[in-house]
C-alpha cells in the first residue's frame, strides 16, 4: 500500500498541498480528481520525490520513500508527467531509457532490458513504430510511447498525470483497460484524470481535491453518492444503467433529463 500522511508542500515558498493524507493499494487503480490548479501533479511529484515535502510522508509499506536514494525509487516507481519534451530519438529508444535505473556500470542495456521494451512497446501497440522518429508521431503515438517508457521500468508503483491527453476516444478506452490489466497484475496504479465518467467507471479508489487538500476519499459510489463532485466541480453528475453497467454523466447544474 502506498500512504500519504499529512503531506504538504509545492514550489518553493508557493504552498500548493496542506496536510494531504490518502491511500493507494496494490491491485487497483486509484483516481486524482479535482478542478485544474488543486495540487493533484504537485502530488504526483512529490509521491515520487521530485518535489521534496515541507512537512509528512509518503510510505511504501509501512516503508518512508524517503529513506530510499533515487535510483531506488526509481526502481519501485514509475511517473509519466503530464507536459513533456519531445526529444529527437526513436520510440524503442525512448521506451528503453525505462529500464535505466536497472543498469550498472557502465550503462549498457542487456537481453532483459531490449525484452522488456519490447514487451512495454507490445502492450500498446506501437512495436512496428519501434524506428520512427519521436517527432514525426502524432500526439497520440507520442503519448503511446512515452506510456511504453513506464510500463519497461516494470515497477510497483504507476503514476500517470492525464495520460489519455492526446489519445483518440477509442484509444482511451484501450488505455483504461491497460491499466485495469496492470492493476489486476497487483501494480499500484495512480491515475489524474480529467474525466470524471472514465474515472467513477474505471478506478476502484477515487481522491477528490480542491485547494491543495483532500476533500473526500472512497469508492467510485461513495463518491458520487456523497454529492462531493458536484461541490467540488459545480457541475451534475448523473448515473445511469446501460447494458447492464454504470455509466454516469456531466452536465451543468441547471439541465435536467
Amino acid at each position: 500500500m502506498v500512504e500519504i500522511q499529512k503531506l504538504s508542500g509545492g514550489y518553493g515558498k508557493r504552498r500548493v498541498l496542506e496536510n494531504v493524507s490518502m491511500c493507494a493499494r496494490a491491485g487497483e487503480i486509484t483516481a486524482v480528481l479535482g478542478p485544474n490548479g488543486c495540487g493533484k501533479s504537485t502530488l504526483l511529484k512529490t509521491i515520487c520525490g521530485i518535489l521534496p515535502p515541507a512537512s509528512g510522508q509518503v510510505l511504501l509499506d509501512g516503508q518512508p520513500l524517503a529513506a530510499l536514494d533515487a535510483g531506488r525509487i526509481a526502481q519501485i516507481i514509475a511517473y509519466l508527467p503530464q507536459n513533456r519534451q519531445v526529444p529527437d530519438i526513436t520510440v524503442g529508444h525512448l521506451v528503453l531509457h525505462g529500464r535505466f535505473p536497472y543498469l550498472s556500470y557502465p550503462r549498457r542495456y542487456r537481453q532483459a532490458d531490449y525484452e522488456a521494451a519490447r514487451r512495454a512497446m507490445e502492450q500498446l501497440g506501437i512495436e512496428k513504430l519501434a524506428d520512427k522518429p519521436l517527432p514525426q508521431l502524432s500526439g497520440g503515438q507520442q503519448q503511446k510511447a512515452y506510456i511504453a517508457m513506464a510500463l519497461a521500468q516494470d515497477t510497483e508503483v504507476i503514476l500517470l498525470d492525464e495520460p489519455t491527453t492526446y489519445l483518440d476516444v477509442a484509444h482511451q478506452l484501450q488505455l483504461l483497460h491497460l491499466a485495469r490489466a496492470l492493476a489486476d497484475a497487483g501494480k499500484h496504479v495512480i491515475l489524474i484524470l480529467h474525466d470524471i465518467p472514465h474515472a467513477l467507471e474505471n478506478a476502484h479508489h477515487i481522491v477528490l481535491m480542491r485547494d491543495g487538500t483532500v476533500v473526500m476519499e472512497g469508492t467510485p459510489e461513495a463518491v458520487f453518492e456523497s454529492g462531493a463532485l458536484e461541490d467540488t466541480f459545480g457541475i451534475h453528475v448523473a448515473r445511469v444503467e446501460l447494458e447492464g453497467k454504470r455509466r454516469y454523466l456531466c452536465m451543468e447544474q441547471q439541465d435536467t433529463f
